[in-house]
């Protein structure tokens, strides 16, 4: 079992910067591949950005401007996100799977987060 936990969401205008965290309960954390996942109101769940030993992954939407990373000494995955847009306004979530690969579908991963409000004002 694995334990997620969000933090770093808040408001922020557009133009600016947010550091989102999500720290991983458990001894395996450098075996499971990482993603973050966002949720605005009236939509799907969308992929954001995912990271595993052999690699990282970004949605079109944020590459640039997002940047996800790894610290497995600590247990924890960062979501840096600049240039925020309004558009970026959603839940974020972080999952987590076993494995090395990584996947843009929400179902292939196991552990879920409870989830971090982002709103950015235009």
């Amino acid at each position: 079992q694995v334990q997620l936990v969000e933090s770093g969401g808040g408001l922020v205008q557009a133009g600016g910067s947010l550091r989102l965290s999500c720290a991983a309960s458990g001894r395996t954390f450098g075996t499971y591949a990482m993603g973050w996942f966002r949720q605005a109101p009236g939509k799907e769940r969308e992929f954001v950005a995912a990271v595993s030993w052999s690699g990282g992954l970004y949605a079109d939407s944020v590459k640039g401007r997002f940047t996800i990373s790894r610290d497995n000494a600590k247990n924890t995955v960062y979501l840096q996100m600049n240039s925020l847009k309004a558009e970026d306004t959603a839940v974020y979530y972080c999952a987590a799977r076993t494995g090395r690969s990584i996947y843009i579908t929400s179902r292939e991963y196991t552990y879920w987060g409870q989830g971090t409000q982002v709103t950015v004002s235009s």
